[in-house]
């Protein structure tokens, strides 16, 4: 019979073999927690920032690793002369060698990110961004010195707020408050050392350099409050920051990024440039170029004209312009001579009332009302319903798909018809139009008064109303026809074709 499995006991009196010694257990696993623990232990006592400690984790990680392996190899070598068997790595040392590797990666990965440029391009606050990687140290600073005469000011001032106001004498005054994100008082007092700003002049230009970027990459944002002479012109150029320009006698030229930007009470032409953030113009006697995109718009009170280029997002709102206003973006090209009244437009609508033409207006997915126009009207829109209130009729031609013409005249009115829909009907508050609706298209023509001026509407999947206004539509203008704009003929629209073709798109 098989004793195979049995366990075999020695013989009375022998010697009993002694059981194998236990391995020591590892503490590399323990000191790499010490070591972690004893440095988050200086980061909640403040003797290390945050965004110190992330900069040391990211940098000298792979040296935890290297500790670890040391610690192996000696408890490897202990074991051999201690005849024991040496501890292995384990499920929980794995675990943690996997999470130190992967964190240390991203650590690293993250460390090589321009912080400063993504702050700027996720419109991140700089307090925001100071709380998580440093501390914030505040330094106050002031410059002065004479103002040359007859000299312009260029302010550059990359990350900060710009003020710029009238100076009761011949001075540039400068106020300075500069905000530093840094690890200690030490790195703080260097960094302000390095973007002292500077005032020099060459010529009849004095350039304000608020030196921001002096530190590199270091977190610095310098506020100027500017005073100088009301006749001199100011540019500038912020990259981050709010702009506001008050009382001046002198153009006005401002290239901004991520900004709120108020000009008002201008003598002179305002031209903005600017990336995300809005503008508001207000009081300006010269012309006005606002261009870039922006989330809001705004201009009142502008005695020369308004030309706007770019992507506004949200809305433009525009108010008592005295000369010609032009709108240029993706989805709207507009023009027209002078508005007494106001303009609202935003992604859906767009809402007008006391304007002068010639009026051009293209654009699509919109419904528009056009309130009090007078002169001429060439419209075309897309995807959304047309109301036009006229106020002295000119000549008129409205293009629309895919929604309703609802256009409004005088009573006394003259005026000759061609209107044509296609799958809509025509309705007529005039009996001299002749109408002609069937199952799939509708035609209107005819004379009413002394047929002065030629209307032309074409629809396409709805209807058209020729309504009658109220006689205080034929009240002229409360302001004078201005002047021509130099340079620049005056843009009038030809009569409208009597035949109208329905398009075929």
């Amino acid at each position: 019979m098989s004793n195979q499995g049995i366990p075999v006991m020695p013989p009375p009196g022998a010697p009993i073999p002694p059981y194998p010694r236990r391995p020591r257990r590892s503490f590399a696993g323990p000191f790499v927690l010490i070591v972690l623990g004893i440095v988050f232990l200086m980061s909640t006592m403040r003797v290390l920032s945050v965004g110190r400690l992330a900069h040391l984790f990211a940098s000298y990680w792979p040296l935890l690793l290297i500790l670890w392996g040391v610690i192996k190899l000696v408890e490897h070598q202990q074991a051999r002369r201690e005849g024991t068997r040496a501890s292995g790595i384990g499920a929980g040392g794995i675990l943690l060698v996997v999470l130190i590797v992967v964190f240390g990666l991203t650590a690293t990965q993250v460390e090589h990110v321009n912080w400063s440029g993504l702050r700027d391009h996720i419109n991140m606050d700089d307090s925001d961004f100071d709380n998580v990687f440093g501390e914030s140290y505040n330094f106050d600073d002031h410059l002065e010195q004479a103002f040359p005469a007859n000299a312009s000011l260029k302010i550059i001032d990359t990350r900060g707020a710009v003020s710029v106001h009238a100076a009761d004498d011949n001075k540039i005054t400068v106020t300075v408050r500069k905000r530093i994100g840094a690890d200690n008082q030490g790195d703080a007092d260097k960094y302000n050392g390095e973007t002292k700003p500077t005032i020099t002049v060459i010529g009849g230009l004095v350039t304000l350099d608020a030196k921001a970027e002096g530190a590199g990459d270091h977190s610095v944002e310098t506020d100027l409050d500017v005073s100088i002479p009301r006749k001199a012109a100011v540019s500038i150029s912020s990259r981050r920051g709010d702009v506001n320009v008050v009382g001046r006698e002198g153009n006005i030229d401002i290239s901004a990024q991520h900004s709120d930007t108020t000009v008002e009470d201008v003598t002179g032409n305002v031209k903005v440039s600017q990336e995300k953030g809005s503008t508001r113009v207000e009081q300006i006697t010269g012309d006005v170029h606002i261009e870039g995109r922006m989330n809001e718009v705004s201009a009142s009170d502008v005695k020369g004209g308004v030309q706007l280029d770019g992507e506004f997002q949200e809305s433009v709102k525009l108010a008592r312009i005295s000369k010609t206003v032009t709108f240029k973006s993706s989805r709207t090209d507009m023009e027209l001579s002078r508005m007494d009244g106001s303009l609202d437009l935003d992604s859906d609508d767009l809402h007008a009332d006391e304007i002068t033409g010639p009026v051009h207006l293209t654009t699509r997915s919109k419904n528009i009302r056009l309130e009090g126009v007078s002169g001429d009207v060439r419209l075309q829109n897309d995807n959304g319903g047309v109301e036009v209130g006229m106020r002295s009729v000119g000549n008129v031609q409205i293009d629309n798909r895919n929604g309703d013409i609802q256009f409004s005249v005088p009573e006394k009115a003259g005026f000759r018809l061609d209107a044509r829909t296609r799958e809509g009907e025509i309705q007529s508050d005039f009996p001299e139009l002749k109408i002609e609706n069937n199952d799939h298209e509708g035609k209107a023509s005819g004379t009413v008064g002394n047929g002065s001026s030629h209307v032309v509407l074409n629809n396409e999947h709805e209807g058209i109303e020729i309504r009658r206004g109220s006689n205080k539509a034929m009240a002229p203008p409360a302001m004078p026809e201005p002047p021509a704009v130099p340079g620049k003929p005056a843009r009038a629209l030809p009569a409208p074709k009597a035949k109208v073709e329905p398009s075929e798109n």
